[in-house]
């Protein structure tokens, strides 16, 4: 028995990459012979699967496993195909919120959305990886869903910082001011400008020397830009840093040396650096909506609204309150054994052999 997925980009750096070669390799070790079909990818893991060209013809005994994240050409030419299909659903971003910044994207994940629901007759399973984007799935027509963590280690304080970045961030700490953390797409769905407003009102009531670490690459041209000119015009010109990609050393070392993972995305269907801050004993403050107060639990600063001076004060009482501090890393390390990879790989292998039988 086959189970070859279908992905349009493989990327290393990234969280469903990630997934996708550790199902590979959980599959592999359960008996499944199983490849990755990709319409585009990163040079670094061209090796680790093929282009969508070399998947030949219609086999017998093989199941497709898209992995469905946004709008591509790849979802064309999979459901062409024979073969019985299964899906990993991963969330797709409503176009509203990228249409001004991003228009291209935002035709991108409105395609996505309608190859989606187009999949829905042909599944034998959808696998989502909440319960949020769960109910996006039943919502569009499928049948039999489930809900499996992405297959990530998020448990682990991960490789060996880079020492580059750690000498550069303890150099600033040095200096005073705490320092504060995003981790995800430079995107206006992910309203970093949010946090700029609370940073901005942080630094007046509480810490003038206070600092904003975001690290991941820009969507498109238009929005970074804008949102370093806004920051700009706060005074904060010095306050908040745009990284860019990072290597996996390197965000360790802001993991180990931050203050407080903030969060005040619009939208998240699982969001992976939340519980990788929580697995390195980094509170967590976060927006209340989509998937987060689920991902999060009782492990975190869930907040209603984010109105800044409102995330400020709970980003304040965060860092000044001991025991508080302590118990949400109590509840942390508790927290992110639910996402253990050992358990999220044998669940996903369990509900493909179901599938496939």
């Amino acid at each position: 028995m086959r189970v070859d997925q279908v992905i349009p980009s493989l990327a290393s750096r990234d969280a469903i990459g990630r997934h996708t070669l550790e199902i590979r390799d959980a599959l592999h070790e359960a008996g499944f012979d199983s490849e990755i079909f990709y319409g585009n990818c990163t040079p670094d893991v061209a090796e680790e699967g093929r282009p969508l060209a070399a998947m030949g013809r219609t086999g017998k005994d093989r199941f497709l496993l898209y992995q469905a994240s946004i709008g591509s050409p790849t979802f064309d030419v999979l459901a062409a195909r024979d073969e019985p299909k299964l899906v990993n659903y991963h969330n797709i971003t409503p176009a509203e919120l990228l249409d001004e910044w991003a228009p291209e994207v935002g035709y991108e994940v409105r395609l996505g959305r309608t190859q989606l629901a187009r999949l829905a007759p042909d599944s034998r399973l959808a696998v989502a990886d909440s319960g949020y984007n769960e109910s996006e799935l039943v919502e569009v027509g499928y049948a039999k869903t489930a809900v499996v963590p992405l297959l990530i280690d998020m448990t682990s304080a991960g490789e060996e910082p880079d020492p580059a970045v750690l000498a550069r961030l303890a150099g600033a700490r040095a200096e005073g001011g705490a320092d504060f953390l995003f981790v995800g797409k430079v995107s206006p769905h992910k309203a970093p400008h949010d946090l700029v407003k609370m940073l901005a009102v942080y630094r007046r009531l509480y810490d003038p020397k206070a600092r904003l670490h975001l690290v991941g690459s820009p969507l498109g041209d238009r929005y970074e830009p804008a949102l370093l000119a806004f920051a700009a015009r706060l005074g904060l010109a010095d306050a908040v840093v745009v990284t860019g990609s990072l290597s996996p050393a390197g965000l360790e070392a802001y993991y180990r040396t931050v203050d407080a993972f903030v969060c005040a995305s619009d939208h998240e269907g699982f969001c992976v650096p939340l519980v990788e801050a929580m697995g390195h004993g980094v509170p967590v403050v976060a927006y209340g909506v989509t998937a987060v107060p689920e991902t999060v639990g009782d492990a975190g600063l869930v907040l209603p609204t984010k109105e800044p001076a409102r995330f400020a004060a709970a980003v304040h009482r965060v860092l000044t309150d001991e025991a508080l501090r302590a118990r949400l890393a109590e509840a942390a390390a508790h927290r992110v054994e639910h996402f253990s990879l050992a358990r999220s790989r044998r669940r996903f292998v369990e509900l493909v052999q179901a599938a496939a039988a």
